[in-house]
């Protein structure tokens, strides 16, 4: 069953901008439906030209790029309240790959009615907007870790902002600890790492009491020195995250 925009749980967590009643009413028009996608399944394919674009409502998942001998590069991860999809609708085709980590559910618009968005309600347009620079902000920093960071560096910038994430969308309520539904592999092929470096990376931040990762499970242990290791800052952003 479809959840209205005016009962949208995410639209209660203090981390997302509110809405008038005018903007609730037209956004219960513009929304198509839910797609619901199986852990593991991909949401949307590399080089599909989709005539819809998303939110994300529950679940977690991961932005990826892949070669055709099977590499890839994992370009970011994915947590209630994140728009996908909006690159086929701009550029007739997706650049990169969606898959659904945990099961998902996705509110569903159609790109050909984009333009009615841009043309009649420029404030939601500002925040298809905003989310695309934050988006650019995001992969800066990805950028910077990959091309910069030790590994140590990588995994830790990766692990607080998995779980800043978390926490803002409500995928935990957890200040310090959230459902971990992520592969090791995934990790590794975001941080630009090998699996096995991954690996010996986590140990030692283990040994060092910076984090507790097992059972689907992570924790944050000590937050300022992990935070340290990463130069990790939290990003200033405007009161109220905007949520299409």
């Amino acid at each position: 069953m479809s959840v209205h925009c005016q009962k949208c749980p995410l639209r209660r967590r203090p981390a997302f901008k509110q809405l008038t009643e005018d903007e609730l009413s037209f956004m219960d028009s513009f929304k198509m439906g839910e797609l619901h996608v199986d852990a593991g399944a991909p949401v949307i394919l590399e080089g599909s030209n989709s005539p819809h674009f998303y939110t994300v409502l529950r679940g977690a998942g991961m932005r990826d790029k892949g070669l055709a001998d099977g590499r890839r590069q994992v370009v970011n991860f994915i947590f209630p309240g994140d728009l996908v999809g909006l690159q086929s609708g701009l550029l007739g085709e997706m650049k990169h790959g969606v898959e659904a980590v945990s099961d998902m559910a996705l509110c569903v618009f159609s790109r050909e009615r984009l333009w009615e968005l841009f043309r009649q309600h420029p404030e939601r347009a500002y925040d298809v907007t905003w989310l695309a620079a934050t988006e650019e902000r995001s992969l800066g920093e990805a950028l910077l870790s990959v091309g910069r960071r030790a590994a140590k560096e990588r995994i830790a910038q990766l692990l607080i902002y998995m779980l800043r994430r978390a926490v803002e969308s409500g995928f935990t309520k957890d200040e310090a600890r959230m459902r971990f539904p992520f592969r090791q592999q995934d990790l590794a092929d975001a941080a630009g790492l090998s699996s096995v470096h991954t690996n010996k990376t986590l140990q030692a931040l283990r040994r060092q009491g910076m984090i507790r990762l097992d059972a689907g499970e992570l924790e944050i242990l000590k937050p300022a020195a992990l935070g340290e290791l990463a130069e990790y800052s939290e990003p200033v952003d405007p009161p109220g995250r905007p949520l299409l």
